[in-house]
């Protein structure tokens, strides 16, 4: 799309800048003239506040919010404030927030308001595959789907306009490869937009079900005008070529449509909801044969095929994963609507399998190869620790969603049918996120169980961002840190307990004896991540090879840094530990039952 299309007013960059799809997004939020800017983090969508928390506090405040919901409600509240607001979340964060969204729909906005949901195609970092179109049509709002990093930042402008003239919130729908992929795009200038007055109407503001009535229809109108907006518009344009195919799609897969068939008649949608339908139609009747191009869910497809419209698409391409040119290509090479490709050469190799594991000296180590030891029933959550579903500290039996963990735990409890003892376990980012209100409920129902706090001190999961139990803004300014303990004694737990996650006696004692107690108990483990904010290294271990005696155990922590020896004891390997990624921990030292495991002392003076 030409850069001039949608913003003639724009001056022209000398060169353009190699931003990610994401600081694309964040640089078109400031070029808009946005006020407030709100997120929790989530893979894919990080980076998009982390890059906003970049511009000048003058221009713009942005914030970490404890969870998506209270996010999307604070930039809600600076709309009704009269300021342009932004959001951003992964995929599953819009659940958390869906609430609000709906809700918002019928009230419509004071100053423009733009939502950035990130899909995960692939579930590189996620616990499903979503597709946030369907939520768009769910809500009412519009869908905008750039292609590029050029159109993020083009879209995510004029999604505010967008917002403004048609009383709307706006979903700017980006994905995992456009999110993190980089190409050049050209800059503008930030637009001071003024701030407007609170609007004084209560029948608009403030959803009760009588002024609920009477929005719905004026939701279904605002619908309407927008499709035909729509029908005339650039964000939606018709590139003509070959008419014996026509291929309809969005979004990042326009660009993979380009490269396996460029030659193609393609109708690239960059509203995929509202429909144009009028244009929709006048393309496919241009056409012999239409195939529509979508990732995950047959959302163009059925919208079509609802149109009349005769067309093939998931009978061809899949409806699970991502899509890549390669995938492409074959699915359209097992259609007949391309030569397979030619492979010139094929390698054969077998890829060496490194299986996830926690980072060498991770605090959570200690806490799981506890609960194994303990034989617990582990309701898990989301977070770095969930790798400990998987050899070998393979002691977590359930994740469900984020904050679902202690509530998981107490319908175990009352099912009365588990023998063993229940422990659920939330890092600390996660336990503001929405481990508070069943926490509560544990109380205020009795559950036996045990809460196992993993406090890290960061979110480490998404590349350590700060939240209110770190003491630090988004943009590393001081900020009232929360006292878990403070606050977990005033929710009504009477046994609560912090220990040293590196300490492994005092671990597997607090947790014995809190499972030992009738009711609510909580261990709050204490260490910071190793590489967030910092990398956090002491002096390295090491295995004495002659006292060795390959028992193995220490390999259980599955820490990186350890590996096997060239050195055998009766028929078994020896281990050894790499001085460059040992951050001395002492956790393999601690559990070494022959002493071999030591500090690496270096002769003074040497490097």
């Amino acid at each position: 799309m030409p850069d001039t299309l949608l913003r003639p007013e724009a001056p022209q960059a000398a060169r353009p800048h190699p931003l990610t799809g994401n600081e694309a997004i964040a640089r078109g939020v400031w070029e808009a003239g946005a006020r407030v800017a709100a997120a929790y983090p989530g893979t894919p969508s990080t980076e998009i506040m982390e890059n906003i928390g970049t511009y000048p506090e003058a221009d713009i405040h942005a914030q970490w919010a404890t969870n998506e919901k209270t996010s999307l409600d604070t930039v809600i509240g600076a709309s009704f404030a009269g300021v342009r607001a932004f959001s951003a979340m992964k995929h599953v964060g819009l659940n958390v927030a869906a609430d609000a969204l709906m809700s918002f729909s019928y009230i419509g906005v004071n100053a423009g308001l733009v939502i950035a949901v990130c899909d995960d195609p692939g579930i590189h970092s996620s616990q499903n595959e979503q597709d946030t179109r369907i939520f768009g049509r769910f809500a009412h709002v519009p869908v905008m789907e750039p292609s590029d990093g050029q159109e993020a930042l083009e879209f995510t402008r004029l999604a505010f306009d967008l917002s403004e003239e048609f009383d709307t919130p706006v979903i700017l729908r980006s994905t995992t490869r456009l999110s993190h992929t980089r190409s050049g795009v050209k800059v503008g200038e930030r637009t001071e937009v003024a701030s407007v007055d609170f609007q004084e109407t209560p029948s608009k503001n403030v959803m009760i079900p009588a002024h609920a009535r009477g929005r719905h229809p004026v939701v279904l109108e605002r619908e309407k005008r927008l499709a035909d907006y729509l029908e005339n518009n650039p964000l939606n344009r018709v590139e003509m070529g070959d008419t014996s195919i026509g291929i309809v799609t969005s979004g990042i897969t326009y660009t993979y449509v380009k490269e396996c068939l460029p030659d193609a008649s393609v109708l690239k949608l960059g509203v995929s909801h509202p429909l144009a339908e009028n244009k929709i139609r006048a393309f496919c009747a241009s056409v012999d044969r239409v195939i529509v191009v979508e990732e995950l869910e047959p959302v163009l497809e059925n919208s079509l095929k609802v149109m009349g419209i005769d067309c093939e698409g998931k009978s061809i391409f899949p409806r699970t994963g991502e899509f890549s040119p390669e995938v492409l290509r074959e699915c359209l090479a097992a259609a007949g609507l391309m030569k397979a490709p030619k492979h010139s050469q094929k390698f054969e190799f077998a890829p060496m399998i490194r299986p996830p594991v926690l980072c060498a000296g991770c605090p959570h180590t200690s806490c799981f190869m506890a609960l194994r030891a303990l034989d617990a029933r582990v309701a898990g959550d989301i977070g770095c620790y969930t790798l400990a579903v998987v050899e070998p500290l393979k002691s977590m039996d359930t994740c469900v969603a984020m904050g679902s963990s202690i509530a998981n735990a107490v319908g175990m409890a009352m099912a009365g049918t588990e023998t063993r003892p229940i422990v659920a376990t939330i890092g600390d980012s996660t336990f503001l996120h929405s481990g508070i209100p069943p926490l509560i409920d544990a109380v205020y129902n009795n559950a036996n169980i045990t809460i196992f706090l993993l406090d890290n001190h960061i979110t480490a999961m998404t590349g350590g961002q700060d939240h209110p139990g770190t003491g630090r803004t988004l943009r590393g300014d001081p900020a009232p840190r929360v006292d878990y303990i403070e606050l977990i004694k005033s929710l009504g737990v009477e046994w609560v307990k912090q220990v040293d996650s590196y300490d492994m006696a005092q671990l597997q004692q607090q947790l014995r004896e809190a499972i030992e107690y009738k009711g609510v108990s909580v261990v709050i483990s204490d260490r910071p991540c190793v590489l967030d904010p910092v990398k956090i290294k002491g002096p390295a271990m090491y295995v004495d090879q002659d006292s060795c005696i390959a028992c193995q155990g220490c390999m259980n922590l599955g820490c990186p840094a350890m590996t096997w020896s060239d050195e055998w004891f009766e028929g078994r390997h020896k281990v050894k530990i790499d001085e460059a990624a040992c951050i001395g921990c002492s956790l393999c030292a601690q559990i070494c039952t022959s002493d071999s495991i030591r500090p690496l002392v270096k002769p003074e003076g040497s490097a």
